[in-house]
């Protein structure tokens, strides 16, 4: 990910893997700074996915203005790009009423479309769109999977790890334009300006990383994971849905449908819940520009913070001397 090191930064960015202390490094960071929060989390843009998002309470909402969350419905798509646009059109709103736009997840493609953004989408039948969409969201993983090897070979494995709707979306763009999307990416021009910002990255060590994901999941069924999958799945919700897909949520079928006692239930989150954190690490560590802040995510909450703050003046500062 390219920086922006003769532009003023317009966002402060803290990002890391799951289980890192994102959230509390970001609330503490309120106390200090003028600032409204943009959620940058994949999933906590779905409606009614509260428990096994993590999503900030009511409370933290009310102490801290936030952004991003509950935006569209488990059955709809939201993409890179459109995190994107969105956050183009909140930090001048935010910025204007005075305070700081600070992108707080890890969805590091969320970050890396802000930054960099992604290519212009080409034209493509809405209706055609939709009639492929349902095919493929009845297909299974290893079907979508193969599918991707042969038509985009070139982001198959990054489109596999993604998931069904990761995979699905760079079917669509194969079928519907004649070109994979790997080739869009290469060779279109990018949809948006790219907007600069001062990137902090909590570190982990894995078996630390491993240890609070383990504590993190029985406390999701504490505060009612069950009756929230439960719920959705009564509003009508398909177990293929992007919303549904994620993980936390998918290993619930087993359970509900009486093919998975709750023990097993809970190992297999954690153990997918660290594959993906894993994934999250080696994203972090090769994809974010070279001036990004590393802390130690076990540090002292008082010196995180005050490593952040310092991170902020000092680009703040370089701007002005290289402006000035």
């Amino acid at each position: 990910m390219k920086g922006s090191p003769h532009s003023r930064p317009a966002f402060l960015a803290i990002t890391g893997p799951t289980a890192s202390g994102k959230t509390a490094l970001s609330l503490a960071l309120a106390r200090h700074l003028p600032m409204e929060i943009v959620s940058m989390d994949s999933r906590q843009v779905y409606r009614g996915m509260d428990v096994g998002t993590a999503k900030v309470t009511v409370e933290e909402r009310a102490a801290v203005p936030h952004h991003g969350l509950d935006l569209v419905d488990p059955d709809e798509r939201y993409s890179a790009g459109r995190f994107a646009r969105d956050v183009r059109s909140w930090i001048p709103e935010i910025t204007g009423r005075g305070r700081i736009p600070v992108l707080v997840g890890g969805t590091g493609f969320f970050l890396k479309a802000v930054m960099e953004p992604i290519f212009a989408e080409p034209p493509m039948d809405p209706r055609r769109r939709d009639a492929l969409r349902q095919y493929l969201a009845g297909q299974g993983r290893e079907r979508l999977a193969t599918w991707v090897r042969w038509l985009d070979p070139e982001r198959a494995e990054l489109a596999v790890e993604g998931g069904p709707q990761r995979m699905s979306r760079t079917l669509e763009v194969a079928l519907l334009t004649g070109r994979p999307l790997s080739w869009w990416h290469r060779t279109s021009a990018p949809e948006g300006e790219a907007v600069p910002g001062v990137v902090v990255v909590l570190d982990l060590p894995k078996e630390e990383m491993d240890r609070h994901i383990d504590e993190r999941v029985p406390g999701m069924f504490d505060r009612g994971l069950v009756e929230e999958v439960r719920a959705l799945r009564v509003a009508g919700y398909s177990w293929d849905d992007p919303g549904m897909t994620g993980t936390g949520y998918r290993e619930m079928r087993e359970y509900l449908e009486g093919e998975a006692d709750l023990d097993a239930t809970v190992e297999t989150i954690r153990l997918n819940t660290r594959r993906y954190a894993r994934r999250q690490l080696t994203w972090f560590r090769n994809q974010l520009p070279a001036d990004t802040t590393r802390l130690e995510a076990s540090a002292p909450m008082a010196e995180k913070v005050a490593a952040v703050l310092a991170a902020w003046a000092k680009a703040q500062s370089d701007e002005e001397e290289t402006t000035g």
